[in-house]
């Protein structure tokens, strides 16, 4: 087969549906990487035009530019845009993009939780701007502290707009950290064992874990606020048991890794562009990678960091003090290898280069500004000024924003298969230097003099006028050099003409494709057998195209990829992935109602939006799987693999694990609350205790470890060609009888409002009853697709899946009725 007839069966393969129709059902990684780029840059222009009203009010003293309530929500708006709205989807999105054609396979493991992930961020992104239109956007700053958050001291909907946007938009996030770390691990070319991988696939992961385990708490900790907002279970009123240093707590486990994890990501295109900027390879490959995974641990070791004046023990303090001065030893490990690449090797001042350039010098300052508010006694006279807000943008701003444009122009050829016509990139890049620098060292400035930060306005006795007045004019000059690459970045992609395949003369894998990359990524999968495999055979891209790969014949018309083992890159599994569908935009259109429900008090529909979301669900899995035996599938170059479905550890079963991970951490978090209120909140122990049955208990038990059993069985008599059916009835039955017992739980706890004891056994129970009922029902659609002649000995990856599933519902429902029944029976 002629390669152009290849490219046209493929392109018909894999293709979206053609004009604005095809935004709504593609599943296609590369537009969907698009999308989430220019959804994020549009959120980085709104969150810079905050910035600069915020500016603006601050120019002067006295400013009758915005009132105190409009600036609370300019300031709340910015931070929340530019953390959840810019940040992390930049990330994912340039991740969704480019890591299939780096790691030179057709697409990510779940395509549709993309595409889902794409519209939750979109909607939940669209209700918080929009509530700035109806000037009802939240105020509370994008901390959301209590008692300030509460529905005593914030009583409108503002607040409710955030807690619930906020975790709307999570949702993308774990979606896409569940996608991206199954298919780092599992999608990749063969031969290309972890050694091999490409540096940023490696940020990507590490990038991917920390959000999988850094995200949960702050969804808990917005789940409990607004259930208290709303129901009034009081979790943080220090009068009836609650604490609001537990809220302190929840948000800072998710917000200093948060820095990392924007970071990461932009060391991680540092890692790839520099090497190729300075042609030369990366000094100390390994190195960087230790250094990457050894920051992605300290992280979670640091957040007390951001409390250090709310009364924590000295050795508390002296602890985390020397953890935050610590994580400085990693990030310098990964500063000091790329100055050796650059001294190594011969730079060349592309644009790209200039970008790092400005991130090398930027992000240093705010590290050294970094190890100052981690030594206690500094930070107790600088903590909550102006000085903070200026770190803060140097370590995310220099260590982000300016690696991200680096990364744009770096790989805008390979998005638009242009080369440069206009060079506006070059002053855009002075312009947003000095600005930067201009604005923020006058932010240190002030800080140092007292201004604190928040404030909407300051008296001229202060003495901040004219450091403030500098501070404003340099965010001007900054904003006109963002919106000067935004131009240049547009009329590159509209009006500059062809250019070459790899304008960089790089050696990874995206560069061995068209440009603009076509639906399929490649017309064959390359074999890898080094971690830079264009410099080791230059006419890789042809053979690819050639077919002479693996998977090079289009005929059977699906949409398939391989799979290989995660250590050493052998081939393992034969995928076909689903076609385009509006499943997706459906799905979170309809989680989307279930969320404004709650916003706007419309609780009738809450029921009918989890009802939508069941049967979305039910529907989305039932189209996968197959209904014959798919036997050996025959892949190039004389091999054979089974099928996805014929294996017990297929995609979704490592799918399975990460999404549990993300949810066992939300349950540790929950678990650290209880733990916490119970050691330090105010009231403890409770007036009224819970009413603990051990009868109730042991029938609990029993059921939990009844399901688990069951399902083994099923799984062993499915291996053995007999019928599964009635172990799949006991273990539906173990499950139903969990439920019921976490629900008595629920209902025989003391009551939930009236202390904060009451309220965490009944979210406690809560939570022990909708995974019971969720295993329960996984049970039932388990039987139906047996029923349906889904599987079969040679058709088995379900059950275990399932079986995860089970295992955890009854894990967490043990330590639920323990966590309730215990302290009643010893106490």
């Amino acid at each position: 087969m002629k390669a152009l007839e290849r490219h046209r069966k493929l392109t018909a393969i894999w293709a979206s549906e053609p004009g604005i129709r095809g935004w709504f059902s593609t599943v296609n990684h590369t537009d969907l990487g698009r999308m989430f780029l220019v959804t994020a840059f549009f959120c980085f222009m709104v969150g810079g035009l905050l910035s600069m009203l915020i500016r603006a009010q601050l120019a002067t003293p006295h400013s009758a530019f915005a009132g105190p309530e409009i600036y609370n929500q300019i300031f709340t708006m910015h931070g929340t845009i530019m953390m959840f709205l810019f940040a992390i989807p930049t990330f994912e999105g340039l991740a969704i993009y480019l890591l299939p054609k780096m790691l030179g396979t057709r697409d990510l493991a779940f395509p549709r939780l993309t595409a889902y992930g794409y519209w939750c961020y979109f909607f939940g992104g669209a209700m918080l701007i929009f509530s700035m239109l109806f000037g009802i956007a939240p105020d509370g700053g994008w901390f959301m502290y209590p008692p300030l958050s509460n529905a005593i001291y914030s009583p409108g909907i503002n607040t409710d707009f955030w807690l619930i946007g906020i975790t709307f938009v999570e949702i993308s996030a774990i979606a896409a950290a569940v996608e991206l770390t199954v298919s780092i691990l599992k999608y990749r070319a063969p031969g290309m064992s972890l050694d091999k991988m490409p540096i940023f696939a490696w940020y990507a992961l590490v990038t991917a874990l920390m959000i999988l385990t850094g995200f949960p708490p702050l969804i808990l900790g917005s789940v409990l606020l607004e259930v208290e907002r709303v129901f009034g279970l009081p979790f943080f009123q220090a009068d009836l048991g609650g604490d609001s240093l537990l809220w302190q707590h929840l948000f800072w486990l998710f917000g200093h890794p948060e820095v990392y994890i924007i970071f990461l990501p932009a060391a991680g295109i540092v890692s790839t562009v520099l090497p190729v900027m300075c042609r030369t390879t990366l000094l100390g490959h390994g190195w960087i990678i230790a250094a990457a995974v050894a920051l992605a641990f300290l992280s979670f070791g640091l957040w007390v960091h951001h409390m250090f004046t709310t009364g924590i023990p000295h050795m508390g303090l002296a602890f985390f003090s020397a953890a935050s001065t610590l994580v400085a030893v990693p990030t310098g490990v990964q500063i000091f290898a790329w100055i050796g690449t650059m001294w190594k090797g011969r730079p060349e001042l592309h644009l790209p280069m200039l970008h790092i350039l400005g991130f090398f010098v930027t992000f240093v300052i705010g590290g050294l500004t970094g190890v100052m508010v981690a030594v206690v006694p500094f930070d107790w006279q600088a903590h909550d000024t102006a000085f903070i807000t200026a770190h803060l943008h140097y370590v995310l701003f220099g260590g982000f924003v300016f690696p991200i444009f680096a990364g744009v122009y770096y790989w805008l050829p390979h998005f638009t298969g242009r080369r440069r016509f206009f060079h506006l990139g070059e002053l855009a890049f002075a312009l947003v230097f000095i600005g930067f620098h201009v604005t923020f060292l006058a932010m240190h400035w002030v800080g140092l003099l007292g201004q604190r930060r928040r404030i909407s306005t300051y008296a001229p006795e202060d003495g901040w006028t004219t450091i403030n007045l500098i501070s404003s004019i340099g965010s001007f000059i900054l904003a006109i050099g963002i919106a000067m690459i935004l131009i240049d970045v547009i009329l590159h992609a509209l009006t500059a003409s062809r250019g070459r395949r790899n304008p960089w003369r790089a050696s990874t894998l995206e560069w061995a494709m068209m440009t603009p990359a076509p639906a399929y990524n490649v017309a064959s999968l390359p074999h890898i057998s080094s971690r830079d495999p264009l410099a080791d055979d230059p006419d890789l891209a042809v053979r690819l195209a050639r077919g002479k790969g693996y998977l090079g014949d289009p005929g059977k018309g699906w949409r398939e990829t391989l799979t290989v083992d995660i250590a050493s890159g052998r081939p393992d599994m034969h995928v076909i992935y689903p076609a385009n569908t509006r499943l997706p935009i459906l799905m979170s259109a309809v989680t989307g109602v279930f969320f404004l429900s709650l916003l706007l008090k419309f609780y009738w529909t809450v029921p009918l939006a989890i009802l939508g979301v069941a049967a979305l669900a039910w529907k989305w899995v039932w189209g996968l799987g197959l209904r014959d035996d798919p036997g050996m599938q025959p892949i190039g170059h004389g091999i054979e693999l089974p099928n996805a479905a014929a294996v017990e550890r297929s995609p979704g079963w490592w799918g399975t694990v990460f999404l549990l991970t993300a949810n066992a951490t939300f349950f540790g978090s929950l678990l650290f609350g209880f733990a916490f209120l119970w050691t330090v909140a105010p009231g403890w122990p409770p007036p009224v205790w819970f009413a603990a049955s051990p009868f109730a208990l042991s029938i609990g038990l029993f059921g939990a470890l009844i399901g688990p059993i069951a399902m083994r069985l099923a799984v062993r008599k499915n291996r053995r060609g007999g019928s599964a059916v009635p172990a799949f009835v006991v273990a539906f039955l173990a499950a139903l009888v969990l439920t019921i017992s976490c629900s008595t739980m629920m209902l025989r706890t003391p009551a939930p409002s009236d202390h904060a004891y009451g309220a965490t056994l009944f979210v406690l129970g809560g939570y022990g009853v909708f995974h019971a009922a969720l295993a329960a029902l996984m049970i039932c659609f388990l039987v139906a697709r047996v029923l349906h002649g889904f599987t079969s000995p040679a058709r088995r990856a379900e059950l275990p899946i399932v079986g995860l599933w089970v295992d955890y519902a009854s894990i967490i429902g043990v330590i639920v009725l323990i966590s309730g029944h215990l302290p009643g029976l010893v106490l």
